[in-house]
């Protein structure tokens, strides 16, 4: 797994989004997908396109019809197989490292001591 790049939650939540079963993926649809700002979401994927894991191609069509062009996104062959590795290893990681959460427990308050 060939990785020339930072790898943050959001970098793992836009990998998550592209692997997922939406064909139709565009940068203000995968920041609303993971809840993340476009800011943080588009240099994502222009480093995941820089180093080969995605692909993208704008869209086709009028663009007055319907306003500005999208620019879709997709995980190349290497790209998807690397994601899935990376997700697995990181996502895995994280929950065995993560602090369980704490049962807590009411306590009788001071009124319904007699």
């Amino acid at each position: 797994m060939g990785m020339g790049f930072r790898v943050t939650e959001a970098t793992l939540d836009v990998l998550e989004v592209l692997l997922g079963p939406d064909d139709d993926l565009y940068g203000l649809r995968i920041a609303k997908a993971i809840g993340r700002p476009t800011g943080s979401v588009f240099p994502i994927l222009a480093r995941l396109e820089q180093h080969g894991w995605v692909i993208s191609e704008w869209e086709s069509g009028d663009p007055t019809s319907r306003g500005a062009r999208r620019r879709f996104y997709r995980l190349s062959p290497e790209g998807l197989a690397d994601a899935r590795a990376l997700l697995s290893e990181r996502r895995s990681a994280r929950r065995l490292t993560s602090p369980r959460p704490v049962m807590r427990q009411t306590l009788p308050g001071p009124e319904s001591a007699s």
